[in-house]
Order: structure tokens, then C-alpha cells, then sequence
């Protein structure tokens, strides 16, 4: 495999702890994500995401802290790794902080792993946003 590649992203979103948490767990209401075709999950553990061309990524809950953390780790085809997003009350909005560690599995991707992982983090951070914004205010 080869070394981990980590790319964190961070923001601050209008919305309280409980409605950004609320959004970014629920497993049941992924339709919000712009990069997923389909999300299939087992007891709230374990699930499969599936991008826009039906790509597999595996993922398996490592740490739930309520309002505060989620984690877990993850696979596929091209990289494993682990993702982890933090929430902290700041100002009655969201600091959000999601970082996310991979080791990519054909040393080619290496070269490319950075800048896939960031332009995730921001559509990933977009979709949030217009997610929240439609559910209404604060």
C-alpha cells in the first residue's frame, strides 16, 4: 500500500450541533449527498455507499459521540482508511472539522488521492449546507 494521505476540512455552518448532527448521521436520509447513487446500511454500524457510477465503499462505525464526533473506518477497491467528523458549538452555529485518513491500494492513485479527497470534502461540506438550508432556519 504506501503512506496515509489525510486531507481535513473544516467550517462553520449556521445551524446548531443538533440539526448538523442530525443531518450528517442519519443513514435513512442520504439523498441530500450530490456523489451517492444508493446508501444500504445494517443495524446503525455498518453501511455501503455507492457513488453516482455505482462504486462500492464500505464503511464500519468506530465512535459515536451524540452532538460530537462520528467515526468510522472505511473500504473499497482503491483505498481504505478512516473519516471522522467533529462538532463544536461555536457561536450558534456548527464548527464542523471532518478529516479524513486513507492509504490508497495501487500506487498510481497516490499521486492523485489529495486532490480527490479534497474536492469530496467540498462538495461533501456544499451538499451539507443546502441540505440544512432546506430543512429552514435555525
Amino acid at each position: 500500500m504506501g503512506r496515509e494521505i489525510v486531507s481535513i476540512a473544516t467550517a462553520l455552518v449556521p445551524y446548531p450541533p443538533e440539526r448538523v448532527w442530525a443531518v450528517v448521521t442519519d443513514l435513512d436520509c442520504w439523498q441530500w449527498r450530490s456523489d451517492l447513487s444508493r446508501l444500504d446500511h445494517v443495524g446503525e454500524d455498518a453501511f455501503t455507499e455507492y457513488d453516482r457510477s455505482g462504486f462500492p465503499t464500505r464503511f464500519t462505525v468506530t465512535e459515536r459521540r451524540p452532538l460530537s464526533r462520528w467515526a468510522f473506518d472505511l473500504d473499497n477497491a482503491n483505498l481504505a482508511g478512516r473519516w471522522a467528523g467533529e462538532f463544536r458549538p461555536e457561536g450558534g452555529g456548527t464548527q464542523v472539522t471532518f478529516t479524513e485518513t486513507i492509504t490508497v491500494k495501487k500506487p498510481w492513485m497516490r499521486f492523485f488521492a489529495k486532490g480527490y479527497l479534497r474536492r469530496q470534502q467540498a462538495r461533501y461540506l456544499a451538499d451539507l449546507g443546502r441540505a440544512l438550508e432546506q430543512e429552514g432556519g435555525t
